[in-house]
């Protein structure tokens, strides 16, 4: 039971591959998708995409390739769209449609604080072994201690856009289409957390 336990907290869920292989797609052809794929040992995603949850370490490895290999900036941008298609899928397939037209219903900082509370009780799909937190009350944020996104990336500055563009796409769709996500601290610029701040003012 423990060996499981174990294993589960050291996976993520598979859009945090498959949503980056989408972005990626709109930018270079097959070709260099699969060496570069290959140059990390992973091109079996592009072969057959994953449906299942993905060992954390891959999510971790594709991401400093990606920061490695094309920088910050087509990284980032590559990050975000990912992060975007990984919101539009969860509101898709994971936020049940009920659950999302009554938080609509309700005042923006109660449905935020219910979003990020119903968010934290499924925190292993997305932080593996990293440590997640909610902040409930304005300012309304979240945080993610040892996060396996920025795991051995160094930059000047922050790097989890694929956690901020996912959780903006949510809010904005939830609880106000103004809502956005910015990252005030990163693990990659040497912070000792990942800390982000919703707000739709």
């Amino acid at each position: 039971m423990m060996a499981n336990l174990l294993s589960a907290r050291d996976r993520i869920g598979p859009n945090a591959i498959i949503q980056v292989m989408a972005a990626m797609t709109g930018r270079f052809d097959q070709r260099v998708m699969e060496q570069f794929f290959e140059s990390i040992g992973l091109l079996g995603y592009v072969r057959e995409c994953p449906q299942d949850m993905v060992p954390e370490q891959d999510v971790a490895k594709l991401q400093r390739a990606l920061f490695d290999q094309w920088g910050d900036l087509l990284a980032r941008d590559i990050s975000r769209e990912a992060g975007r298609r990984t919101g539009d899928y969860l509101l898709r397939h994971r936020i049940p449609n009920l659950a999302q037209r009554m938080l609509r219903m309700l005042p923006a900082a109660i449905s935020a604080r219910l979003l990020l509370r119903a968010i934290g009780r499924h925190a292993w799909t997305f932080a593996g072994s990293g440590v997640f937190a909610i902040h409930g009350s304005p300012p309304f944020g979240f945080s993610i201690q040892h996060n396996p996104l920025c795991s051995r990336i160094q930059s000047d500055q922050p790097v989890c856009d694929y956690y901020a563009a996912t959780f903006e796409r949510i809010f904005q769709a939830i609880v106000h289409p103004c809502a956005r996500v910015r990252e005030l601290s990163c693990e990659a610029v040497g912070a000792p957390i990942c800390s982000f701040e919703i707000s739709w003012r």
